[in-house]
């Protein structure tokens, strides 16, 4: 089957991540597969992918203000353009905007479309011109791919007879006993407002003192970056609380946790978080919408805590920070039941979408 991913690039994000894993996974069962992406013809790739995928740049970036209305049509156009060369049977898009443009472009082509959200799209401060697009054209869709059953259950209720839920595939990074023994609590995500990560500076500000052998770790770039940083040296923590960048890979931030934070005030399906408990590392997660809740059972694979309520993930951290076998117990029981999300299982829900090969020629 002839399959084509749009999405808006190939840096370091969790849809990025996920599409990289499918489109390899897909082209090495036999199907022809294309990702279609906006950003720059020079544009790194974060993610492996299989040298089999064919890559497609349109090199047509987004703009704000009045010139987006102009970007997004010169989008529109390019990816028509190259949906009615490439001919595909489906075309799966990730992400809102890039779910609209898709399923406009596909209109009147042989493409079935697929759209999946990735965020938590009722937090998401989209324009209301996208929004009312959103919902007009996702009734077009053939469907609509959503990562939790709470998600799902967010949707117009016109919508949700089209979706489907199929969380994001989880590869295990490292064994359990490979952990290094130094006393780290590690959090990963984009610097942005969305990730929390003013709260947890907030929260491990308070433990400090108590424990003076364990560090802080944020990996991540993005917008805020230069307001944590003013927030920890404002506390004096630059020594305990660090903000090293972008991790090379997965394993990078891994080597380097003892133990795994969350302190998100809204997601889709927290990768990292799903990384973290699928190679064995304890984890605490704020209850935000959507994600940890359908991952975590609070107390037997991991710590579960109410949403932006900084005292209890204080407290949470403090527990783990003085407790060996809460860590040990913790981990095992996380990489245990991460298995639901191990890739092979996730391929065969993707791949019952994809009609049987007679029905596809």
């Amino acid at each position: 089957m002839r399959i084509a991913f749009v999405l808006a690039g190939l840096g370091a994000g969790g849809a990025e991540r996920v599409v990289s894993l499918l489109a390899s996974e897909l082209v090495k069962r036999g199907h022809d597969i294309s990702i279609i992406a906006f950003d720059a013809a020079d544009a790194p790739v974060y993610h492996a992918l299989d040298t089999r995928v064919r890559l497609i740049r349109l090199a047509v970036p987004p703009a704000r203000g009045i010139g987006g209305i102009g970007a997004a049509v010169r989008r529109l156009l390019a990816l028509r353009r190259t949906l009615r060369r490439v001919k595909p049977d489906m075309a799966i898009a990730f992400l809102s905007k890039i779910n609209v443009l898709t399923l406009i472009a596909a209109t009147g082509l042989r493409t079935a479309v697929i759209v999946s959200e990735r965020n938590n799209f009722a937090r998401q401060g989209a324009h209301p011109l996208w929004r009312a697009l959103q919902w007009l054209f996702y009734r077009r869709a053939d469907r609509i791919i959503m990562q939790t059953e709470a998600s799902v259950q967010a949707l117009p209720v016109a919508l949700r007879q089209r979706a489907i839920v199929i969380p994001n595939p989880v590869m295990v990074q490292r064994r359990p006993d490979s952990f290094a023994r130094h006393n780290m609590l590690v959090a990963v995500g984009r610097l942005t407002h969305q990730k929390g990560f003013d709260i947890l500076i907030d929260a491990f500000a308070r433990l400090a003192p108590a424990h003076p052998d364990w560090r802080l770790m944020i990996w991540g770039k993005g917008p805020d970056e230069t307001l944590l940083r003013a927030r920890v040296a404002a506390l004096g923590m630059e020594d305990v609380i660090l903000l090293p960048g972008l991790s090379a890979t997965t394993a990078s931030w891994l080597d380097q946790a003892t133990a795994f934070v969350l302190p998100s005030r809204y997601e889709g399906f927290p990768n990292a978080l799903g990384e973290a408990m699928a190679s064995g590392l304890p984890v605490v997660a704020f209850n935000c919408a959507f994600g940890p809740a359908e991952m975590i059972a609070h107390g037997e694979n991991g710590l579960l805590i109410d949403d932006g309520d900084v005292a209890a993930l204080a407290d949470a951290l403090d527990c783990l920070m003085r407790d060996d076998a809460l860590r040990a117990r913790l981990g095992a029981a996380a990489r245990a039941d991460a298995g639901r999300f191990a890739l092979d299982r996730i391929m065969v829900q993707w791949e019952a979408l994809l009609p049987p090969p007679a029905a596809a020629e």
